[in-house]
């Protein structure tokens, strides 16, 4: 068999792992490349593997940075099977079309104002190009083993967000596992990520990878920057990844209210369309988590839901104390960046990032201290206070994926360090060798390996 890396090497997105074996080619993950814009333009590039080659798709779970390529993929000629847990299944159904929709809103954005290079401007898919791919979607359960054209698969949970699973597979005398975005032990809503007993290649991600979370507690962290900047009169602005992060801050800021954390009556506004469909989500599968049906529908009715452009509009227009969750996490695109135009110039308001902030994306820029970002082909100063709670993040950290790695009962012939940035990634190798005395790579793009076999 071999293993090919077609993203998420030296970065965070555009997770693609290529598995090739009896000449059949599966996927596993199909992500969009984020961030600096020479990782974009990848997204662009034809796959360095003829889509229609491919067997099927194994998908971790529903993040862009892992599903947002497959409208492309099924466009481009991929005609196989695309296989995740039920739950990934139901917000693929939303995130999906969605991302269609901003990419087309985008494309008619720039065209409208003239800001882009490219005449016309045109997006990287459609709506109709997602709600297509939804056709070769299988869902199947957490913990049955199921067949892919001669591999053996099994899923198990993996804790990052609702439906997110690892990949144990299996070719002949081989197993390769693939751990997927792993979550944290102690999260607030998500289960600990379960553990794999045995696999002889391991891929691994290493998104914090180079620090560990801090410990200090993110609902005390979330109240006291709210409550700050209430005080002052202004404005929170929380970019938030629609599915995970967005219900984690709705939850706390419900919890913070009925203790007094911050004041009862302050409005809070959800205004992503896609968060408030995955959000209906949760509440749907309240088994794969640890909320009850009741405390989902009680954070749930807490928020007002910005439901029009109409209403987010004139959100950006009021100048009183409240707190707004939009997507994007990572302020890459969405109704989000009209906010940020809204209220970044204004030293009385607060941007909140609740995650981690790809290189190259606004998220990052900001918390880096740039003066301007750009916006819709304009700068807009950043007079804002800018704040993170890192320990808010969905992602294991260095010391909590060395955890998960000892679930191994024995040690694998080689791991493979991925979806981290160069110092992240390097770092959990570093550590892995250190504490477990495994062997580590660190792949390149588009780098491959042969696995199992004598001496690989």
């Amino acid at each position: 068999m071999q293993i090919r890396f077609l993203g998420a090497t030296n970065t965070v997105t555009g997770s693609k792992t290529l598995l090739t074996y009896d000449n059949k080619h599966v996927l596993v993950d199909c992500g969009l490349f984020q961030g600096y814009k020479q990782l974009r333009l990848r997204n662009w590039d034809p796959l360095p593997v003829d889509p229609s080659s491919i067997k099927a798709v194994i998908l971790t779970h529903a993040h862009l940075d892992h599903s947002g390529y497959i409208p492309l993929l099924v466009r481009n000629g991929f005609r196989g099977r695309i296989y995740c847990s039920e739950a990934t299944w139901d917000l693929c159904k939303i995130l999906l079309p969605d991302s269609g929709y901003l990419l087309e809103e985008e494309a008619a954005y720039a065209n409208r104002r003239g800001f882009s290079k490219h005449h016309p401007a045109l997006p990287l898919y459609t709506e109709a190009d997602a709600e297509h791919s939804l056709k070769s979607f299988e869902p199947v359960k957490f913990g049955k083993a199921f067949e892919v054209d001669g591999l053996e698969v099994r899923f198990s949970r993996a804790g990052h967000i609702l439906g997110a699973a690892s990949a144990l597979i299996r070719h002949g005398d081989t197993s390769i596992a693939f751990s997927g975005d792993l979550g944290r032990p102690n999260d607030a809503i998500m289960a600990p990520p379960e553990t794999i007993a045995q696999a002889d290649y391991v891929v691994v991600e290493s998104t914090y990878g180079n620090k560990p979370h801090l410990a200090t507690d993110p609902m005390e962290e979330l109240g006291r920057i709210v409550r700050e900047t209430a005080a002052r009169g202004g404005v929170t602005v929380i970019p938030s990844f629609a599915v995970g992060r967005a219900q984690i801050i709705m939850h706390y800021l419900y919890m913070l209210k009925q203790s007094g954390g911050i004041p009862s009556g302050l409005p809070v506004y959800l205004n992503s369309p896609m968060a408030v469909n995955a959000t209906e989500t949760y509440i749907r599968h309240s088994s794969d988590h640890k909320l009850t049906h009741e405390q989902c529908r009680a954070i749930w009715d807490s928020v007002k839901i910005v439901t029009s452009v109409e209403e987010s509009i004139a959100l950006n227009l009021r100048r009183v104390p409240m707190v707004i969750i939009a997507a994007s996490g990572m302020a890459t695109g969405g109704r989000v960046l009209h906010h940020l135009k809204a209220f970044v110039g204004d030293r009385r308001n607060t941007v909140l990032f609740a995650g981690y902030q790809a290189g190259g994306t606004r998220g990052a820029a900001m918390l880096g201290g740039a003066d301007a970002i750009k916006i819709h082909g304009e700068y807009y100063p950043v007079r804002a206070q800018v704040e993170q709670i890192d320990n808010l993040s969905a992602h294991a950290d260095s010391s909590e994926i060395i955890d998960w790695l000892k679930g191994f009962s024995t040690p694998p012939r080689q791991v493979f360090i991925t979806h981290g940035e160069p110092d992240a990634a390097d770092t959990m190798r570093r550590q892995i060798e250190e504490q477990l005395h495994w062997r580590c790579r660190v792949p390149e793009y588009l780098e491959s390996f042969t696995i199992g076999g004598p001496g690989a």
